[in-house]
C-alpha cells in the first residue's frame, strides 16, 4: 500500500433492490471515506438532474470527491429508453471503465449502473470486465434495482433493499433535503 493508495485491498460492493436506500448507503460510505482521507469518484448514470443535495456538499470535499452526472433530466422510464439515453450511458460506461483503470481513485461508485444494464442502456460483459479488471486498491460500489445475477456472483458484498412501505405511496411527494 502506498501513501496514494489507502486501501491494500479493495472489494466490490452492490445495493440493489426495490427499495428506497441505494443511492443514500453509497453516499454514506463516500462520507465515511472523506473522513480517512479517501479520494473518491461517483458516476451517476441516468441522471442529469442538478438539484441533488449531494452534488452541493461535494463541493466542500472537492479535493478528494468528484461527483459526475450522466444522463438527461428526469427520470429514464423502463421500454422508453431513448437513443440519447444509450448513447449517453455508453459514453459514462467508457468513462467509468477509465476512472476505474486509473487507479487514481480509492472508492469509486457507479451509480444506477445496475438499472442501466436492466434497461439495456449498456452490455452486461463490459460491466463484468470492468469489474474483473478494477486495480486491487480500489473499492468500486455498484447501484441501482434489479442486479444481473452475474453482477451478484462477481461481487463481495450484496445488500437488497426491500421496500415494505413508502410514503410515495400515499401521495408524499419529494422533499427537497430527503429525497433531493
Amino acid at each position: 500500500m502506498t501513501e496514494s493508495h489507502k486501501l491494500a485491498r479493495g472489494l466490490v460492493q452492490v445495493y440493489t433492490g426495490n427499495g428506497k436506500g441505494k443511492t443514500t448507503a453509497s453516499l454514506g460510505l463516500v462520507f465515511r471515506a472523506l473522513g480517512h482521507g479517501l479520494r473518491i469518484h461517483v458516476m451517476q448514470f441516468m441522471k442529469g438532474q442538478t438539484i441533488y443535495g449531494e452534488l452541493e456538499s461535494a463541493k466542500q470535499f472537492a479535493d478528494n470527491l468528484t461527483i459526475e452526472q450522466v444522463g438527461l433530466p428526469g427520470f429514464v422510464k423502463e421500454g422508453k429508453q431513448t437513443e440519447v439515453d444509450h448513447d449517453m450511458a455508453q459514453k459514462a460506461l467508457v468513462r467509468a471503465k477509465v476512472i476505474v483503470a486509473s487507479g487514481d481513485y480509492d472508492l469509486v461508485v457507479l451509480d444506477e449502473l445496475n438499472c442501466a444494464v436492466d434497461f439495456d442502456l449498456v452490455e452486461l460483459g463490459a460491466v463484468k470486465e470492468l469489474i474483473r479488471t478494477k486495480p486491487e486498491h480500489t473499492e468500486l460500489v455498484i447501484t441501482g434495482r434489479n442486479a444481473h445475477p452475474d453482477v451478484v456472483e462477481m461481487d463481495d458484498l450484496v445488500t437488497e433493499m426491500r421496500e415494505i412501505k413508502h410514503y410515495f405511496n400515499n401521495g408524499q411527494p419529494a422533499r427537497v433535503g430527503i429525497e433531493s
